[in-house]
This record gives structure tokens, C-alpha cells and sequence, in this order.
């Protein structure tokens, strides 16, 4: 196998991998070959494949309806939910969000977030790749609610601990993080029609980039997914 391309350049000319190193390629679907250097080039490797394996998509799946945060803490966030698991990324345009995407931004910001969950991903070995979807209005985001096995609206007033919920084995959950300047009522209204429960993360109140982080960490660790063996 050759590898080329920009990923053939960053591992052979920033990484400098060398003959006998160990290199793990996978197409971000379940599919993961696990190779050795036999020969490093100029902006290529060329590999030896040991094994290749499919790995299940994991469950239960986490959407995290993540509202758009100002500047670039929308990337900090993605890179983050990245690492810690989740599973969909949905840029949600809340009523209280700072910023918004229209038009030719909305392509080139989800493409950004996109990029940010790209690699991150490689970074912390997953075999699945989040998705980043196109953003949602309100109307979207409360389909993505109704439709989910578990929701949970991060409100840090909210009396219930995201701790004392009980989780889905299978399905999917989603997390919904507000702007910085809270979710409004109407919002809090239409994704308690649809089936969301209010919960808080603890004492503290976290920004809204890194609120998703901490929820998608407690929910992943009260589930089988982080006994898992990498891959």
C-alpha cells in the first residue's frame, strides 16, 4: 500500500515515520488496516498491511446539538466532543447565539468544524469519524430530540444531575447545549414538548463550548463504550 497525498506528507515530512514503524490507517467508517513502514519517500510511505478489521459502529450513539459558539470556540468544542466520543455534532442556531451562519459562511464554517472533527479523529485513533451536520434551526433540533431515545437539556437550575439519569444501552442520546446566554424559554419549551429532560452537570457553570465535553464525557462513562479496548 502507498499512502500519499496529504496524509502521505504529513506522516513521511512532519512525522518522519521511518522503516519498521507502526502505522494504523482507517477510512473514518469502521475499517481499519494496521500496517509497517516498509519504505519511507519524499510525501509518501509505502506500507505493509498486517490485518485489516471492521469495527462496529458504537452504541449507543451521542448527537450533541451544540449551540454556535462566537469565534473560534466552535472548533475548540468540535475537537473536543471529538475526543471524548461523540458521536454526531450538529451547529445549532439558538435563539442566543452570538453568531449565526448565513449563506456562503454557513459552508465554510461547517466545513471548518468538519475539518476540526477530522482531525481530531485521527488524532485520537477512532475508527468512526463524527458527523458534522449541516446547522439546525429549532425546528430541526427539536425533530433530532423527539426522534432520540434519550435527550437531555444541559440547565444548570435544572434540579436532576445528568448523574441520576438512566442511560440507553442502545439508540441514540442527545445533548443539548445552550449559548452563552442560556437557552429561552420558548426553546426550553419546544425540547420538553419533544421529549428532552432538563439536568444539570455539578455547582459550576461551564461555557458553552465546553459544557457538551463534560455532559458527552459523563454520559460515555456511565455506558460499556469507554471499556472498550481502542480501535
Amino acid at each position: 500500500m502507498i499512502l500519499r497525498g496529504r496524509e502521505g506528507k504529513h506522516a513521511s515530512t512532519v512525522r518522519r515515520l521511518a522503516p519498521g514503524e507502526r502505522v494504523d490507517i482507517t477510512d473514518g467508517a469502521g475499517t481499519v488496516a494496521e500496517c509497517v513502514v516498509a519504505a519511507a519517500r519524499s510525501g509518501e510511505l509505502e506500507l505493509t498491511v498486517l490485518t485489516r478489521q471492521t469495527v462496529a459502529r458504537p452504541v449507543p450513539q451521542v448527537a450533541v446539538l451544540q449551540a454556535i459558539p462566537k469565534g473560534d470556540r466552535g472548533e475548540l468544542a468540535v475537537e473536543l466532543l471529538t475526543e471524548v466520543g461523540a458521536d454526531i455534532i450538529v451547529p445549532w442556531a439558538a435563539e442566543r447565539s452570538v453568531a449565526v451562519w448565513r449563506g456562503e459562511r454557513a459552508a465554510k464554517s461547517r466545513g471548518r468544524w468538519s475539518s476540526a472533527a477530522e482531525e481530531a479523529a485521527k488524532q485520537s485513533r477512532r475508527a468512526w469519524f463524527p458527523e458534522v451536520t449541516e446547522q439546525a434551526d429549532l425546528a430541526a433540533a427539536t425533530e433530532r430530540v423527539a426522534g432520540a431515545s434519550l435527550a437531555i437539556v444541559l440547565d444548570p437550575d435544572a434540579a436532576e444531575p445528568v448523574t441520576a439519569i438512566r442511560l440507553p444501552a442502545v439508540g441514540e442520546i442527545v445533548l443539548v447545549v445552550g449559548p452563552e446566554g442560556g437557552i429561552s424559554p420558548a426553546e426550553a419549551d419546544a425540547f420538553r414538548t419533544a421529549g428532552a429532560r432538563p439536568a444539570r452537570l455539578g455547582p459550576t457553570v461551564l461555557r458553552a463550548s465546553t459544557a457538551g465535553v463534560v455532559a458527552a464525557g459523563i454520559v460515555l462513562s456511565q455506558t460499556t463504550r469507554w471499556a472498550q479496548a481502542p480501535g
